[in-house]
Protein backbone atom coordinates (compact mmCIF):
# COMPACT_ATOMS: atom_id res chain seq x y z
CA UNK A 1 0.00 0.00 0.00
CA UNK A 2 1.52 3.44 -0.95
CA UNK A 3 1.32 6.17 1.82
CA UNK A 4 1.27 10.12 0.66
CA UNK A 5 2.24 12.16 3.67
CA UNK A 6 1.94 16.15 2.92
CA UNK A 7 2.72 19.03 5.05
CA UNK A 8 -0.25 21.04 6.32
CA UNK A 9 0.85 23.73 3.53
CA UNK A 10 1.23 21.16 0.84
CA UNK A 11 -2.32 19.82 1.82
CA UNK A 12 -3.79 23.33 1.94
CA UNK A 13 -1.86 24.09 -2.06
CA UNK A 14 -3.46 20.54 -3.04
CA UNK A 15 -7.04 21.75 -2.32
CA UNK A 16 -7.26 24.94 -3.44
CA UNK A 17 -5.71 23.83 -6.91
CA UNK A 18 -8.56 21.29 -6.53
CA UNK A 19 -5.97 18.50 -7.43
CA UNK A 20 -5.17 14.99 -5.93
CA UNK A 21 -2.11 13.97 -4.77
CA UNK A 22 -0.43 12.04 -7.55
CA UNK A 23 0.85 8.79 -6.34
CA UNK A 24 4.20 7.61 -7.79
CA UNK A 25 2.56 4.46 -9.44
CA UNK A 26 0.19 7.33 -11.33
CA UNK A 27 3.74 9.28 -13.00
CA UNK A 28 5.19 8.32 -16.46
CA UNK A 29 8.42 6.29 -16.29
CA UNK A 30 8.78 5.68 -20.00
CA UNK A 31 9.89 7.83 -22.84
CA UNK A 32 9.58 8.05 -26.65
CA UNK A 33 11.63 10.09 -28.29
CA UNK A 34 10.91 11.36 -31.58
CA UNK A 35 12.80 12.14 -34.69
CA UNK A 36 12.31 13.07 -38.24
CA UNK A 37 14.50 13.36 -41.33
CA UNK A 38 13.64 14.40 -44.43
CA UNK A 39 15.90 12.28 -47.11
CA UNK A 40 18.40 12.14 -44.37
CA UNK A 41 18.60 15.89 -43.17
CA UNK A 42 17.08 17.09 -39.91
CA UNK A 43 13.15 18.13 -40.64
CA UNK A 44 10.44 18.91 -38.73
CA UNK A 45 6.91 17.45 -38.30
CA UNK A 46 4.03 16.61 -35.36
CA UNK A 47 3.92 12.83 -33.84
CA UNK A 48 0.49 11.25 -32.11
CA UNK A 49 0.90 8.95 -29.53
CA UNK A 50 -2.30 6.24 -29.66
CA UNK A 51 -2.95 3.95 -26.95
CA UNK A 52 -5.49 1.33 -28.02
CA UNK A 53 -6.53 3.91 -30.42
CA UNK A 54 -7.11 6.49 -27.87
CA UNK A 55 -4.80 9.93 -28.31
CA UNK A 56 -1.94 9.68 -25.62
CA UNK A 57 -0.01 12.29 -26.57
CA UNK A 58 -0.29 14.58 -29.82
CA UNK A 59 2.11 17.62 -30.36
CA UNK A 60 5.73 18.62 -31.89
CA UNK A 61 7.79 15.89 -32.77
CA UNK A 62 11.10 17.42 -30.79
CA UNK A 63 12.36 14.94 -28.40
CA UNK A 64 11.19 12.89 -25.32
CA UNK A 65 7.60 12.04 -24.36
CA UNK A 66 6.86 10.60 -21.21
CA UNK A 67 4.26 8.04 -20.90
CA UNK A 68 3.06 5.26 -19.03
CA UNK A 69 4.90 1.69 -20.04
CA UNK A 70 3.14 -0.15 -22.23
CA UNK A 71 2.45 -0.69 -26.14
CA UNK A 72 1.68 2.69 -28.75
CA UNK A 73 0.91 3.43 -31.89
CA UNK A 74 3.46 6.46 -33.14
CA UNK A 75 2.37 8.23 -36.06
CA UNK A 76 4.77 10.85 -37.49
CA UNK A 77 4.30 13.61 -39.98
CA UNK A 78 6.21 15.83 -42.32
CA UNK A 79 5.92 19.89 -41.86
CA UNK A 80 5.63 21.34 -45.20
CA UNK A 81 5.19 18.13 -47.75
CA UNK A 82 1.73 18.92 -49.67
CA UNK A 83 0.74 14.97 -49.72
CA UNK A 84 0.91 15.33 -45.83
CA UNK A 85 2.94 12.05 -45.23
CA UNK A 86 2.89 9.93 -41.74
CA UNK A 87 4.75 7.04 -41.39
CA UNK A 88 3.24 4.24 -37.93
CA UNK A 89 5.58 2.80 -35.52
CA UNK A 90 4.39 0.28 -32.84
CA UNK A 91 6.42 0.94 -29.87
CA UNK A 92 6.52 -1.08 -26.60
CA UNK A 93 8.38 0.82 -23.44
CA UNK A 94 8.62 -0.96 -20.29
CA UNK A 95 9.29 0.85 -16.96
CA UNK A 96 12.42 2.96 -17.01
CA UNK A 97 13.51 2.81 -20.35
CA UNK A 98 13.41 4.88 -23.07
CA UNK A 99 12.70 4.14 -26.78
CA UNK A 100 13.24 6.25 -29.72
CA UNK A 101 11.37 6.66 -32.87
CA UNK A 102 12.90 8.15 -36.27
CA UNK A 103 11.06 9.22 -39.48
CA UNK A 104 12.99 9.27 -42.54
CA UNK A 105 10.44 10.65 -45.53
CA UNK A 106 11.85 10.44 -48.90
CA UNK A 107 11.05 13.51 -51.11
CA UNK A 108 11.54 15.40 -54.25
CA UNK A 109 10.07 19.08 -55.01
CA UNK A 110 7.49 19.53 -58.23
CA UNK A 111 7.34 23.05 -59.90
CA UNK A 112 4.86 23.60 -62.89
CA UNK A 113 5.93 26.38 -64.69
CA UNK A 114 2.72 27.78 -66.74
CA UNK A 115 3.89 30.03 -70.31
CA UNK A 116 0.95 31.54 -72.81
CA UNK A 117 2.83 32.68 -76.17
CA UNK A 118 5.80 32.32 -74.89
CA UNK A 119 5.39 34.55 -71.39
CA UNK A 120 5.37 33.38 -68.08
CA UNK A 121 1.43 33.44 -66.91
CA UNK A 122 -0.23 33.43 -64.39
CA UNK A 123 -2.17 29.75 -64.11
CA UNK A 124 -2.37 26.67 -61.79
CA UNK A 125 -1.71 23.32 -61.45
CA UNK A 126 -4.10 20.16 -59.32
CA UNK A 127 -1.71 17.93 -58.31
CA UNK A 128 -3.29 14.46 -57.91
CA UNK A 129 -2.42 10.75 -56.72
CA UNK A 130 -4.54 7.49 -57.22
CA UNK A 131 -7.24 10.07 -58.80
CA UNK A 132 -7.52 11.82 -55.34
CA UNK A 133 -6.68 15.58 -55.45
CA UNK A 134 -3.71 16.52 -52.79
CA UNK A 135 -3.21 20.67 -53.61
CA UNK A 136 -2.48 23.12 -55.81
CA UNK A 137 0.52 25.32 -57.11
CA UNK A 138 0.48 28.08 -58.33
CA UNK A 139 2.65 28.39 -61.77
CA UNK A 140 6.14 28.77 -60.80
CA UNK A 141 5.86 27.77 -57.03
CA UNK A 142 7.34 24.61 -55.65
CA UNK A 143 6.18 22.12 -53.41
CA UNK A 144 7.54 18.97 -51.19
CA UNK A 145 6.44 15.48 -52.28
CA UNK A 146 6.74 12.05 -51.52
CA UNK A 147 8.55 9.89 -53.41
CA UNK A 148 6.12 8.29 -56.01
CA UNK A 149 4.36 9.24 -59.53
CA UNK A 150 0.79 11.58 -59.49
CA UNK A 151 -1.06 13.34 -62.12
CA UNK A 152 -0.66 16.91 -62.70
CA UNK A 153 -3.22 19.08 -64.49
CA UNK A 154 -1.69 22.35 -65.57
CA UNK A 155 -4.62 25.44 -66.11
CA UNK A 156 -4.30 28.53 -67.44
CA UNK A 157 -7.82 30.31 -67.85
CA UNK A 158 -10.04 28.17 -69.71
CA UNK A 159 -7.29 25.52 -70.89
CA UNK A 160 -5.62 22.81 -69.30
CA UNK A 161 -3.04 20.42 -70.33
CA UNK A 162 -2.72 16.84 -68.49
CA UNK A 163 0.79 15.16 -67.05
CA UNK A 164 -0.46 11.76 -66.47
CA UNK A 165 2.61 9.99 -65.10
CA UNK A 166 5.00 12.99 -63.48
CA UNK A 167 7.48 10.55 -61.16
CA UNK A 168 9.08 12.64 -58.23
CA UNK A 169 12.06 11.22 -57.74
CA UNK A 170 14.02 11.49 -53.85
CA UNK A 171 16.03 14.61 -53.48
CA UNK A 172 15.05 16.22 -56.94
CA UNK A 173 12.98 18.49 -58.40
CA UNK A 174 10.68 17.77 -60.96
CA UNK A 175 9.77 20.29 -63.36
CA UNK A 176 7.42 20.60 -65.80
CA UNK A 177 6.51 22.89 -68.42
CA UNK A 178 3.08 23.81 -69.47
CA UNK A 179 2.55 25.74 -72.83
CA UNK A 180 -0.80 27.67 -73.66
Amino acid sequence: MLKVTMTGLGILAVAALGLAPIAAADRPSAQIVCAIKENGAAATGTVRVLKNGNAAHSGACSGAIALQPGRYSVVVGLDGALDGPEQTFEVDVRPGETKAVEADFATGQLQVRIQSEGQQAAGMAIIRRQGKQLGTLGSGVSAHLSVGTYEVVARYRLKSQEFTTVTITRGQTTALDARF
